[in-house]
């Protein structure tokens, strides 16, 4: 870690750091040892916490995104570049903005830490401008190597809303400025053109039938929803729509909480969100010992 190029935050070996101090270093300065020393500390190696960032990113639904290096220093392994996209930045920036600590950590414009050993302190500037561009920005992240040129992952709230905007080659030096006016562009449209829309359409459902049962239907219910949770913001090109699918017959034995069908919610042709539709009770299967 402490061989890092540059920008760094100086680190010597031997040293010993808080890991939440080094949390400051990587978001508010983008310090390359500092990413290293989290990786190394974490999972032992390098190459190992890369295995850990890719499998989190498949999780998040990443699927064009490979990382190499934990500091996004160009690099290259087995023929596959360090490289990701605008889409999958975003789904990271997504998920990760709901960590009340990680947004603690990036609107801090200001931190000072001490090294635990011999005391040396260290001073942080928050580089993301944005922050004091727009009314509501709250983050995310600058970036530049010489493949990617400059970049940006930017959050911002307000009136209700939340946007998240990602900016890669942005320009080169001496281009350094122009992250910012990309988005501010991309933020100024999202507020103007996006509003909340409620998806949820009240479908009813009647009882099912059941074939040899010794009931002749059975009671179903929704999958229960969070609340707000098909409340999307959409733009006015924006096509929704919800259906509503449940067979009409099924066999006995029926067991409680059997999936008879589901109630899909689209957004321009893709599946948004989808609910199981289920049995309320169970039914059992009429038998000649039963009828007699």
């Amino acid at each position: 870690a402490a061989k890092m190029p540059k920008v760094h935050l100086g680190m010597r070996t031997g040293e010993t750091h808080r890991l939440e101090d080094l949390l400051y270093s990587l978001m508010l300065e983008s310090h390359n040892d500092t990413a290293v020393a989290i990786a190394e500390h974490i999972d032992g190696s390098v190459e190992a916490f890369a295995e850990r960032m890719n499998n989190k990113a498949e999780e998040l639904g990443c699927r064009h995104t490979n990382f190499i290096t934990p500091n996004g220093l160009d690099a290259e392994k087995k023929g596959k570049a360090h490289s990701t996209t605008a889409y999958d930045l975003a789904l990271v920036a997504s998920y990760a903005i709901k960590n009340e600590k990680f947004l603690q950590i990036i609107q801090a414009r200001n931190y000072e830490f001490a090294e635990l050993t011999k005391g040396r302190r260290f001073q942080l500037t928050n580089k993301n401008r944005f922050l004091d561009l727009m009314e509501g920005a709250i983050g995310i992240k600058t970036g530049f190597t010489g493949d990617a040129g400059y970049c940006f992952v930017g959050a911002l709230q307000r009136d209700g809303k939340k946007f998240v905007s990602v900016v890669l080659g942005s320009g080169w030096p001496p281009n350094k400025n122009w992250k910012w006016k990309d988005t501010k562009i991309l933020m100024t449209y999202g507020l103007t053109e996006y509003e909340s829309k409620d998806m949820e359409k009240k479908f009813t459902y009647e009882p099912v039938r059941v074939r040899n049962g010794v009931k002749p239907v059975v009671k179903v219910c929704l999958e229960k929803r969070e609340e707000d949770e098909l409340v999307l913001l959409l733009s006015k090109e924006d096509e929704i729509m919800a259906k509503s699918e449940v067979k009409e017959e099924i066999t006995a034995p029926v067991a409680a909480g059997q999936v008879v069908g589901y109630e899909s919610y689209y957004v321009n042709g893709h599946v948004y969100k989808r609910y199981e539709i289920k049995t309320a009770e169970s039914v059992e299967l009429r038998t000649y010992f039963y009828c007699l």
